[in-house]
């Protein structure tokens, strides 16, 4: 019996719920080399910025129990090369792409909505919002609820309304359902969670941080619980809400405690380092997870854990985004 693995980033229908974590693909062409990237339910890109970035200095990687850090810094090769280059290249060969975007002010935030509006091959629109807020003494956006609300307002205002903007959340906050709610009342159609929480290490060799950066964000295994929890509030509290679950997903089982606490889709970041495959394993893994268990299809395990042994499966309404009894 195979599973119906198609599921819904707001109105937008994706084949499977598996997309590759921001940052961790580049922009495609390099997972390209190993299998087609339609077996993807989506690609997501790099965090796109205004201008060319080189990065931070190195090293800016550091491996970590259970996990790593890194400190790249949004490196890539900015909006216009974007534009010109990478999008056309994904659009070309009918990829459905979430573009992630990164800025230091709401008005880089809006600049790049508007130039992204009418490209063609954007399917969906993930807003980084753990950039430091340069006009705001440099805190990060995704701290506080305000100024995340102010970045999606101005981009949602902007972008195309067939294009679903994704609100993407930190878990370095101390309500993360809070941030997520203005971030919704701003106008964002769906949330992605979590990016990397802070993290550091120090060379006991060199006796200096292992990062230049001092710090840095922690991927991998180390963070699954935490993006389990993160998932699980955030659906709680908004259940009508698409969610992304990101953070520490190696395996089919672990996509699965992210579907039973809320997410729809999940990405996959880290394993890709190691293993390009990655994502096909995890997506065949989860198909075989939910076939055991008498899952007929995907969304009626989505939040299942938050429901009463015996109930009847809650559907997302593909029109509304709404949840019904």
């Amino acid at each position: 019996m195979s599973v119906d693995m198609r599921t819904f980033l707001a109105h937008v229908e994706l084949a499977n719920p598996i997309t590759t974590a921001a940052g961790c693909a580049s922009s495609g062409r390099e997972l390209a080399q190993f299998f087609d990237l339609h077996r993807l339910g989506a690609l997501t890109t790099r965090s796109i910025t205004m201008a060319p970035r080189a990065g931070r200095p190195t090293p800016r990687m550091a491996e970590t129990p259970s996990g790593m850090l890194n400190a790249v810094g949004l490196q890539g090769p900015g909006i216009e090369a974007f534009l010109e280059r990478e999008l056309p290249w994904l659009a070309q060969r009918g990829i459905k792409t979430i573009v992630s975007i990164g800025g230091g002010t709401v008005a880089e935030y809006s600049e790049l909505a508007r130039r992204l509006a009418d490209a063609p091959g954007v399917t969906a629109l993930e807003v980084n919002l753990s950039c430091p807020n340069i006009e705001d003494r440099g805190r990060i956006f995704a701290r506080e609820g305000s100024a995340a609300a102010e970045v999606i307002a101005s981009v949602r205002s902007i972008m195309r309304y067939d294009v679903p903007v994704v609100a993407k959340l930190a878990p370095d906050v101390a309500d993360i359902v809070s941030v997520a709610r203005a971030c919704v009342d701003a106008g964002a159609d769906a949330l992605s969670m979590i990016n990397n929480p802070l993290g550091m290490a120090i060379d006991t060799e060199a006796l200096r941080p292992s990062l230049a950066a001092v710090t840095g964000g922690l991927s991998g295994p180390a963070i699954l619980p935490l993006a389990v929890r993160c998932v699980w509030q955030v659906h709680a509290a908004l259940p009508g809400v698409p969610l992304i679950g990101i953070g520490g997903v190696m395996s089919g089982r672990d996509a699965f405690q992210l579907v039973l606490a809320g997410a729809c889709v999940v990405g996959v970041g880290t394993a890709l380092f190691h293993d390009p495959y990655a994502c096909l394993r995890i997506e065949r893994e989860l198909e075989d997870l939910l076939r055991a268990r008498g899952f007929q299809r995907l969304a009626d395990a989505v939040g299942l854990a938050h429901r009463p042994p015996g109930s009847a499966p809650r559907h997302l309404l593909v029109d509304t985004g709404e949840s019904a009894p």
